[in-house]
């Protein structure tokens, strides 16, 4: 369980950057996403307490993440993950709409869907 832990962690920093970099994230917005991807669904409370922030502040993140195509709401104050092969894409074709740029294929984006599979697919298999 230490090494999965340590090995989230490894791949948590270059992940976050990349989902800054590439989909343009806020860092509190990447840490959730890749809180709930990992652990499966949570309630803003539960955000809140792991990633240390005020609940105000987890529920808004939270919704944030649902209008930019990462969550899908299960009650107004629980959230989950969507697939993460679709949703980086997904994060990254809304970011190129938001900021007028033209959609083609990244494979900085691609590869953060690939990563996050896995661990998603973990979390919902318990």
């Amino acid at each position: 369980m230490y090494l999965l832990f340590s090995l989230k962690i490894m791949d948590s920093s270059k992940l976050e950057n990349d989902l800054i970099s590439e989909i343009k994230l806020t860092p509190i917005q990447a840490k959730t996403y890749l809180l709930i991807t990992w652990y499966g669904k949570m309630s803003s409370s539960q955000i809140a307490e792991k990633l240390k922030i005020s609940s105000e502040s987890a529920q808004k993140t939270a919704t944030d993440l649902m209008s930019l195509g990462a969550f899908i709401d299960i009650s107004e104050t629980e959230f989950e993950a969507m697939h993460p092969r679709f949703t980086a894409v997904n994060m990254y074709r809304k970011m190129c709409e938001r900021e007028n740029i033209e959609f083609k294929r990244n494979k900085v984006v691609d590869s953060i869907g690939v990563i996050l599979e896995q661990p998603y697919d973990d979390a919902r298999t318990k």
